[in-house]
């Protein structure tokens, strides 16, 4: 019914700057949250930035000033900015959003993209 398409990943030196992308498809009638979640080899997923309906967003301390969520309603998409990239940043990024499939379905369903691996490496 509806799937997330991510983009942007890849090998970039400690500095460096990346842009990922996160499209959403299928049967949608509205997009609440959109967000970015990452995980590292042996670690737990979590989240790293979202950004609400209304454009409010927030992020994980560790990101904080590096990195920029935004989002393009009319594409249903979701952008993240990533900048001054450490390389405690490697990990696979997630988006994730709330999605609401039609106007007579009054809940909204959680959906994530299939992953991207950013490497931060010299």
């Amino acid at each position: 019914q509806v799937q997330l398409v991510e983009s942007g990943g890849g090998l970039v030196q400690p500095g460096g700057s990346l842009r990922l992308s996160c499209a959403a498809s299928g049967r949608i009638f509205s997009i609440y949250n959109m967000g970015w979640y990452r995980q590292a080899p042996g670690k737990e997923r979590e989240l790293v930035a979202v950004i609400t309906g209304i454009s409010s967003t927030n992020y994980a301390d560790s990101v904080k000033g590096r990195f920029t969520i935004s989002r393009d309603n009319a594409k249903n998409t979701v952008y993240l900015q990533m900048n001054s990239l450490k390389p405690e940043d490697t990990a696979v990024y997630y988006c994730k959003m709330v999605i609401r499939s039609s106007s007579g379905i009054s809940y909204a369903v959680d959906y994530w993209g299939e992953g991207t691996l950013v490497t931060v490496s010299s």
